[in-house]
């Protein structure tokens, strides 16, 4: 099930004291490298300090957050959270906060919540998509079966709740409707599009649930948790829907790109597992529109893929064939809109980073 997906949005983590250290200090504790777009924030001497000392803080709180008494259910939750991950929706979070006052212990709690219920939903992704390894790691339904996986995820959303329950009402129902979308857009990518429906525009929805609904309740919650003006959750709303789209785009052309240094993606893995993605959508509509070269390309993704040379073939063809170009047009229009929804936010590093977050996610490329 690709509830958000998660491609590179990792970063590895270890338990922190209680003290707050120097910025540099927190890098080295937590293996941290602040992802593409966000140099910003190391270089200003004020956020750069604060929003790592708060991903320091969020750190110690997921491994808090996940503890259990049993021994099995400790296991199975701390299994992904060991793993890795560079927690672009906490770091969101820590980072909309600066548009109020970022200090509130809430801010913290609900950077929390939301890196809480995005790795549950990856426990359920891994089990519907049979996927083998989840950052680097075996996955947990690989190592303690699909029962046992899937409730841990159950688990961990139970966890996110309790917390999210503590910082009110208000948040209690961002968290649950943005939980609802993510099992809407699932629903929704499983059963496919309606006869009457575009294929393109209803995979465009899939992925505005599935991952721009939790990266725009990040921001969201930032600004609303550090008290900042409520003009700007709806601009942090649209900005976050619009750039978790551009990503989930760039990241359906990366897997046919074959930059797998950068992207830790495999090239070809979407093909092989069938998984629809924005490149051979629109194969498929030019294949419908009596493109040849489309009509005989699908015949061998359509096919058996399970050899090495036959993928290797398949993502040749669909590589050079302009439906990739042309979804790399696709994505950076939506990262351009994410840009374009930050207009009303004031002028700073707030921004700046966000729109450089923006412009990176689809120049993974490059």
């Amino acid at each position: 099930m690709n509830y958000p997906a998660d491609h590179s949005w990792t970063h590895a983590g270890h338990g922190l004291p209680e003290s707050e250290p120097s910025l540099n200090t927190t890098a080295i504790a937590t293996g941290l490298q602040l992802p593409a777009g966000f140099a910003a924030i190391a270089g200003d001497a004020e956020l750069g300090p604060a929003i790592t000392n708060n991903l320091a803080k969020v750190e110690k709180k997921l491994r808090e957050a996940i503890a259990n008494s049993d021994p099995l259910a400790d296991a199975t939750s701390r299994h992904l959270v060991e793993a890795g991950g560079k927690r672009i929706r906490p770091l969101l979070t820590l980072l909309c906060a600066h548009l109020g006052n970022a200090s509130l212990p809430a801010v913290v709690q609900a950077a929390v919540v939301v890196e809480l219920t995005h790795l549950a939903t990856l426990y359920h992704d891994d089990v519907m998509d049979s996927a083998p390894f989840r950052r680097g790691a075996p996955t947990a339904h690989e190592v303690w079966g699909n029962s046992v996986a899937v409730l841990t995820g159950d688990l961990i959303f139970a966890r996110a709740s309790i917390l999210v329950s503590e910082l009110g009402s208000r948040a209690l129902g961002i968290q649950a409707r943005t939980f609802e979308r993510l099992c809407l857009g699932q629903l929704h990518e499983t059963v496919g599009p309606r006869p009457d429906e575009d294929p393109v525009e209803h995979y465009l929805s899939v992925i505005a649930d599935k991952t721009g609904s939790l990266v725009a309740a990040s921001g969201q919650l930032g600004a609303i948790f550090a008290e900042a003006d409520p003009a700007y959750e709806s601009v942090l709303v649209k900005y976050g829907e619009k750039v978790g789209v551009a990503f989930q785009l760039a990241d359906d052309v990366i897997d046919v790109t074959g930059i797998k240094v950068k992207s830790g993606k495999s090239p070809g893995t979407d093909l092989r597992e069938g998984v629809p993605t924005l490149p051979v959508l629109l194969l498929r509509r030019a294949a419908s529109g009596g493109d040849q070269s489309a009509v005989d390309l699908l015949k061998l993704i359509d096919g058996d893929l399970t050899s090495d040379e036959a993928l290797a073939e398949a993502v040749a063809g669909l590589r050079e064939h302009p439906v990739t170009a042309e979804s790399w047009v696709v994505a950076r229009e939506w990262a351009n809109e994410a840009i374009a929804a930050l207009a009303p936010l004031p002028e700073g590093v707030v921004k700046d980073s966000l729109s450089n977050f923006a412009l990176a996610v689809v120049d993974r490329a490059s």
